[in-house]
Parts: structure tokens; C-alpha cells; sequence
């Protein structure tokens, strides 16, 4: 019976929780059965606890003379995930008992912490996350108490961001999110994501950084180069939106690597300047272009997109004829590899999650705040939605199919 039944500090809590539904006790809420049955747990623990410090049982003779022994108790409040618990602790009279449950002067125990940070990925503001536990949990938490704990991932998010990496990626996928950042006055500021995907086939987000929004070949050699330092000597496929000066500062980072416009944000190009009564029309088209067999046959098809829509809006066809050089290298794959390079879309899933946490706030006080948020996001993925992280499907089929195009640089790592 007794291992059916578990016994806490000479309580059955099969027992309280008879003794509950008698009393018209609620499950959580202040005075909730949750809230007692933590309470004797957490008292139970610490009185465990003290009788290892000491060496004897409450009432044991054998402490008669130990030269320490109880002194009563005191009371403290503590913060846990079901709400706020009132507990008794019980003091030594040498004052040496340091209790590993509910430490001295700590007001939260394990778990708590973790709880608000989740809150916090989720896209709460600290003032949200101050009501939602005086709600739900009764915690009269201040908001300076919830940007400590919050801060608390800052030193993990500098390591994750330092980290040292694997020597060869054969697909590296940049893309970027805008958020609003307060420096002096509140402004947009674009937030830069790098994805890997190693020669295991796994997913990773390699680092993000804070930029001004005016970017050229300077700021991203400056990227490369910690990416470089971080130990990624080659990479194979990097594809990205075009951002100003990136190209150049890839082919200056890693001389071999194939840079692919992500074919995704060169159709929204084109639709943004083309009527909205053509757009059925116009992405049927250039379906076309980026699903030819060849470069060649690609060729063929934009310049007939282009007869046909160069008198009406040029800039569209602008956009194609200026990436054109970036947009051609995924041609010379087949399917399976296309699927993977042709678009950014595996970080703009990661940024659609991104806005979500961001939506909230309307802006950031500052960068780091900002990039916790985002780190909060890629460390904490969402049930029952995709992650970013992870293999991918048949990668290797696409190995085999790498390892062809790209030889020795595959095959000798």
C-alpha cells in the first residue's frame, strides 16, 4: 500500500485530496489543492533536508550533545509555477543549514524562472507577463523582477552566438526580419538570420545580427568573417535575398561558393510593380522561367516575359535581368536540390514565428533586447508547429547529388 500511496512528512495526500473535495477545495488559486500539496512537499523536503545537515531525526536521542540542533522555524513566500505558496522553514541554532530546495533568501524555486522566460519567447511584454501571473497564479511579481530572470539567457545567447561551428555547410540560407529598436528615437531595424544545413542534413541557425538598414559588401564581410572565425571553411550553396553587397562579400568569403537568389522574394520584386489584376497572369509565367529544364531554356522564357511586359512595366522585368546571374545557379540542379536553394522559406517559417513574439511589443529599448527575444524563439520551439532545427527529408539522396556536382569538397569531408 504505502507504494501506492505516497506519504509526504506523515501526510497521505491521497488523504488531502479527499479532505479537499469534502471542503469544496479548488484545484489551483491561492489556498488550491495544487498550492497545499506543493506547500507539504517544499516543507517536507527542507525538513528532509535539515535532518541529513544534522545527522539525526527530529526526536532522535542520538543528537543529544551534537553541538547543533533544531531552532525553530520561519516563514517565507515563495514563487512557484501554480502560484505563490506560504512555507515554514526550519533553522539550525548554528545557522550553518543552507537549504538546496528553497535557498536562502531565494523568493522562486526551480522552475519558475523558466516559466516566465517561456512567457516571455511567446511574445508577452513584462507588463503582460506581470498581469498573466497575478491572474492565473496570484504572483505579485515587478517587472524589474521579470527582466532579471529574463536577462538571465543574455550570457547563454553571447555563447550561442560564439560558438564554434562545423568546418563545411553545403547550403547556407541568409534572410532578414525587420524590428523596431528605440536608439534615441524608435526606427526600423533590419535583424539578419543565417541557417546551415551540415553534411548530416541537419538544420541550424548559425547566428543573428543587429544591422542599421544601410548595409553594403562591408557590413557582411564583417558577417562572413566571424562565421569564417567560427569555423566554417566552405560552403557550397548560399542562398539570400539580394540584400546590397552580400554577393560580393560571399564570393570574398568562400571563392567557390554558388550564391542563389532566393527565386521566392524576386516574384513578390516583380508583383510589387505590377497591378494586382495581373498577378494570376505574371506568376504563372514566371512558374515558367524557374522551372526550365536548363539555364538556356530559362532564357528563352524571360525574354519572351519580357517582350511581353517590358513596355508596361519595365522595372518588373528590371528585377529579373539584374539578379539574373544570381538567379540561374540552382538551374543546373535537379528537383530535390532546387526545392531546397530555390527559396529562404526554411527561415522565413523561423521568421514567421519571430514576428509573432515581436507583434506585441511595438518596439525594443534596444538591440540585446531585441535579440533575446529572437534567441528565446530559436531556443524554444513550438509544439505542434515546424521547427527550424532538425534533418531534412531524403538528404541522402541529396548528398549523393551534391557529392556529383561538387566532388572532393562533399566526399573528403
Amino acid at each position: 500500500m504505502a507504494a501506492e500511496s505516497s506519504v509526504v512528512d506523515g501526510l497521505d495526500l491521497r488523504e488531502l485530496v479527499e479532505k479537499a473535495k469534502a471542503e469544496g477545495v479548488s484545484l489551483a488559486g491561492p489556498g488550491g489543492l495544487l498550492s497545499q500539496i506543493t506547500k507539504t512537499v517544499l516543507e517536507s523536503a527542507l525538513t528532509a533536508e535539515l535532518d541529513d545537515h544534522l545527522g539525526y531525526e527530529k526526536g532522535d536521542p542520538a543528537g543529544r550533545g551534537s553541538g547543533n540542533e533544531r531552532n525553530g522555524r520561519s516563514q517565507k513566500t515563495v514563487h512557484t509555477d501554480i502560484g505563490s505558496v506560504r512555507i515554514v522553514v526550519p533553522r539550525d541554532r548554528n545557522g550553518s543549514f543552507e537549504p538546496r530546495i528553497v535557498p536562502k533568501h531565494a523568493r522562486r524555486v526551480e522552475g519558475f524562472d523558466e516559466s516566465v522566460i517561456s512567457l516571455y519567447a511567446k511574445g508577452l511584454t513584462t507588463g503582460e507577463i506581470q498581469k498573466h501571473l497575478a491572474e492565473i497564479y496570484d504572483v505579485d511579481v515587478s517587472r524589474e523582477l521579470i527582466s532579471k530572470i529574463t536577462d538571465k539567457v543574455v550570457s547563454e545567447m553571447n555563447e550561442w552566438q560564439s560558438r564554434p561551428l562545423e568546418r563545411v555547410y553545403p547550403i547556407v540560407l541568409i534572410d532578414a526580419i525587420h524590428v523596431k529598436i528605440r536608439d534615441g528615437q524608435v526606427v526600423n531595424r533590419p535583424i539578419y538570420v543565417a541557417v546551415g544545413v551540415n553534411l548530416a542534413g541537419e538544420r541550424d541557425v548559425l547566428g543573428a545580427w543587429v544591422g542599421t538598414g544601410g548595409e553594403g559588401a562591408k557590413h557582411w564581410a564583417g558577417v562572413l568573417a566571424e562565421l569564417r572565425n567560427r569555423g566554417v571553411a566552405d560552403v557550397m550553396i548560399v542562398c539570400c535575398d539580394g540584400l546590397k553587397g552580400l554577393p560580393e562579400a560571399i564570393s570574398d568569403a568562400w571563392p567557390l561558393a554558388d550564391v542563389q537568389q532566393c527565386v521566392v522574394h524576386l516574384v513578390r520584386s516583380s508583383l510589387k510593380y505590377s497591378s494586382r489584376k495581373y498577378w494570376g497572369q505574371i506568376t504563372k509565367e514566371l512558374k515558367e522561367i524557374y522551372t526550365a529544364p536548363t539555364v538556356e531554356a530559362a532564357q528563352v522564357c524571360f525574354d519572351e516575359f519580357a517582350d511581353k511586359w517590358d513596355s508596361k512595366y519595365p522595372a518588373m522585368t528590371a528585377v529579373w535581368r539584374n539578379s539574373w546571374e544570381q538567379f540561374t545557379p540552382f538551374l543546373k540542379f535537379p528537383a530535390p536540390i532546387r526545392k531546397l536553394v530555390y527559396t529562404t522559406n526554411a527561415i522565413e517559417s523561423l521568421n514567421s514565428r519571430f514576428r509573432h513574439a515581436i507583434r506585441r511589443r511595438g518596439h525594443f529599448p534596444n538591440e540585446q533586447a531585441a535579440l533575446k527575444v529572437l534567441y528565446l524563439v530559436i531556443r524554444n520551439p513550438i509544439k505542434n508547429r515546424p521547427n527550424i532545427t532538425g534533418k531534412i527529408s531524403g538528404w541522402k539522396d541529396i548528398l549523393n547529388t551534391l557529392a556529383l556536382f561538387y566532388g572532393e569538397r562533399i566526399t573528403e569531408n
